[in-house]
């Protein structure tokens, strides 16, 4: 057996991707709640704050800043 063959099965990875786009759901919710009509330079530092200590090797997208303009623009809603 090679290295390259030890992977994570599908039911794991389809858990392990459910369980970070919860993650992420959860930082633009409580990011939209403190900072929503703010400049996306705030929400985009914060998203960040909430982030990076949740994922190994985190490195922030173009996807978060996508997050941090929504939020400006009031985008999201407030419940």
């Amino acid at each position: 057996m090679d290295i390259s063959d030890v992977k994570w099965n599908e039911q794991a990875r389809d858990k392990i991707l459910t369980d970070s786009d919860r993650v992420l759901q959860e930082a633009v919710q409580t990011v939209n709640g403190e900072l929503a009509g703010e400049n996306w330079e705030k929400s985009f530092a914060r998203l960040i704050e909430l982030l990076e200590g949740r994922f190994i090797d985190f490195e922030p997208g173009p996807d978060i800043r996508t997050y941090a303009e929504a939020i400006q623009d009031r985008k999201f809603d407030q419940s």
